[in-house]
C-alpha cells in the first residue's frame, strides 16, 4: 500500500491558515495556503498530507457543526477541492481527519434535539436521558466525550447515524478525491462501526480517483490511539494503521534520559522477532510530535539530539509523520487553557539545515519513479523486520531486513544512532562487509563503505547502512 511507503506531513488547517479561533460566520478562502506549499512538500519528498478537521465547526474543528461543508473560516467546498487537486498534481495524497465519535452542540441534528426534546427525530442519534438535565440546562442529559459536554457523543449503534457518516465518507471521496481518513479518538469508536468503515474503504480502493495520484488507489484508514493493544483495531478487518504513542514517548524520553534501552525495548516489544512481539507486520504511524503534544524542539533537553531523534524515527518500523514546521525546528510547548500555541500560522516555509536533513531521511525511504509517483527507496526501511544489535546508554544499532519479494531482492539495512555530543564507536559482527551509506551526501553517496566490525560515529550522527 502507498501509505506504507510514504512520509506523511500533518497540518492543522485552522491554525496553519490563520483562521479566527471562534467561528465568526464569515467565509474567507484561507485553505489555499495549503496548496501554496505543494512544491515545497514535493521537493521535501512528502507522500501524503494529513489535514486535521476542515469541516464546519464552532471553534477548534472537533466540535463539528456540519460534516458536509468545509469550515467557512477556511473557504468553500470548491476551494478545498482545488487544494486537493493541486496536491495530487504534485504527487501528494490527502488524508482527512474524520471526527466520528462526537460532534459539537451546534451540530444540526443536536440543535434539533435541543429545540424539540423528546419529539426530535434525532433523539436517538445521541446517548440521551430525559429523566435528567445537562450541564447546559437543556432539560435532558446526554453523554459527552470523556466528560467534555461541549462535545456530544454520537450513538454509533444507531443505523441512521452510521449511514449518515458512511455517506459523508463516500461524498468526500467523490467531491474532493481524498485518499483516506485519520479517525479521531479511534480508541473510543464502536468496533462494528470501524468494520463497516473498512468495508467501505475496500470498496473505494477498487476504483481510482479522478485526477488523483497515479498508481495505488487504496483508501487508507489510520486511527488515533493512545495506549492499549493496537492490534485490537489494526487488523485485516478494521484499520490499516494507528498512531504509535508508545514509541512516541520512548523516542524523546530515551534522548532526554540518556537511555536508549527504553526505545530499543519498545521497538523490540512491538516489532522484534520473538514470538511474543506483538505488532510484527503492522505499519503504525510514528511521529516525534503533533498538534496535541509539545514539539520535539521544545521537549528535548539537548537541542543537538533533534537530528538523531529524526534519524531514529525514520529508521524504525512504521509510517513516519512530520508535523508542519517541526522539520525546521519550530518550537511549541503544550500547556495553558488550549493548544493553539502548538498550531501556529505560517505564511511560507522556513527551511534550514534541519529541513535538508529530514529531506535526506525521507529520501532514504522513498523516491519517485519516471511518472513522479512515490516508490520505495530502501524497502527494508518500509517493510523490514526489526532486530536490536547493540544498545548502550547513548548509542543504538538495529537491523531492518526485507526478504525478497515480487522479483525484488532482499535487503538489509543497519541503523546506527549516536545520541551523544561526543564521538562514539559501535562494535558488532554485523558491521563486517561492504555497505552503501543511504544518508551520504554528494560524491560519497555512490561509493561503498567497507567495515571490519567497527563503526565510528560523529557526535549526534545517524547512519543508514545498506548491505551490498
Amino acid at each position: 500500500m502507498w501509505a506504507y511507503e510514504s512520509t506523511f506531513y500533518q497540518i492543522y488547517p485552522l491554525g496553519f491558515c490563520g483562521a479566527p479561533r471562534e467561528n465568526d460566520g464569515v467565509c474567507v478562502s484561507r485553505i489555499g495556503r495549503v496548496a501554496s506549499w505543494a512544491s515545497y512538500l514535493e521537493e521535501l519528498g512528502v507522500g501524503a498530507v494529513l489535514l486535521n478537521p476542515v469541516f464546519e465547526s464552532s471553534a477548534h474543528g472537533y466540535d463539528t457543526r456540519d460534516l458536509t461543508a468545509v469550515d467557512c473560516r477556511l473557504g468553500t467546498n470548491d476551494d478545498f477541492a482545488a487544494v486537493v487537486a493541486e496536491l495530487h498534481a504534485h504527487g501528494i495524497r490527502v488524508v482527512l481527519d474524520a471526527v466520528f465519535n462526537h460532534v459539537g452542540r451546534e451540530f444540526w441534528a443536536f440543535r434539533d434535539v435541543r429545540e424539540h426534546g423528546w419529539d426530535s427525530a434525532y433523539r436517538d442519534w445521541f446517548i440521551t436521558n430525559f429523566d435528567g438535565d445537562s450541564a447546559y440546562g437543556d432539560g435532558f442529559w446526554y453523554e459527552g466525550w470523556e466528560g467534555h459536554f461541549e462535545l456530544v457523543k454520537l450513538n454509533l449503534r444507531n443505523p441512521q447515524v452510521v449511514d449518515h457518516l458512511i455517506q459523508c465518507v463516500r461524498t468526500w471521496r467523490e467531491e474532493f478525491g481524498i485518499d483516506g481518513l485519520r479517525l479521531d479518538v479511534a480508541y473510543s469508536l464502536d468496533h462494528d462501526f470501524i468494520r463497516r468503515l473498512r468495508e467501505v474503504a475496500n470498496e473505494l480502493s477498487a476504483a481510482p480517483v479522478a485526477g488523483g495520484v497515479p498508481g495505488d488507489a487504496s483508501f487508507v484508514l489510520i486511527g488515533e490511539t493512545l495506549h492499549g493493544d493496537y492490534s485490537q483495531i489494526v487488523n485485516d478487518s478494521m484499520l490499516h494503521s494507528c498512531t504509535n504513542y508508545e514509541c512516541y514517548k520512548g523516542l524523546y524520553s530515551s534522548f532526554n534520559s540518556h537511555n536508549m534501552f527504553e526505545i530499543a525495548h519498545s521497538l523490540h516489544r512491538q516489532f522484534g522477532g520473538d514470538p511474543w512481539c506483538i505488532y510484527r507486520g503492522l505499519h503504525l504511524l510514528s511521529f516525534a510530535d503533533n498538534h496535541d503534544v509539545s514539539r520535539l524542539a521544545s521537549i528535548l533537553s539537548d537541542p543537538g539530539c533533534i537530528r538523531p531523534a529524526y534519524g531514529l524515527l525514520f529508521g524504525m518500523p512504521g509510517i513516519p509523520c512530520v508535523y508542519y514546521g517541526s522539520e525546521w525546528g519550530q518550537e511549541g510547548q503544550k500547556g495553558g487553557g488550549d493548544d493553539w500555541a502548538l498550531r501556529p500560522a505560517f505564511d511560507e516555509p522556513a527551511p534550514n539545515e534541519l529541513t535538508a536533513w529530514v529531506g535526506r531521511l525521507i529520501g532514504s525511504r522513498t523516491g519517485r519513479d519516471e511518472r513522479g509517483v512515490l516508490a520505495p527507496g530502501a524497502r527494508a526501511l518500509c517493510y523490514g523486520s526489526y532486530r536490536n544489535v547493540q544498545i548502550a546508554s547513548e548509542q543504538l544499532l538495529f537491523e531492518r531486513v526485507a526478504e525478497s519479494w515480487d522479483g525484488q531482492p532482499g535487503e538489509r539495512v543497519l541503523v546506527a544512532v549516536n545520541a551523544s555530543g561526543q564521538p562514539a564507536s559501535v562494535q558488532a559482527g554485523e558491521l563486517n562487509g561492504s555497505f552503501r551509506d543511504l544518508l551520504a551526501d554528494g560524491a560519497s553517496a555512490a561509493g561503498a563503505v567497507a567495515l571490519s566490525g567497527v563503526l565510528e560515529l560523529a557526535p549526534y550522527e545517524t547512519r543508514y547502512l545498506l548491505a551490498c
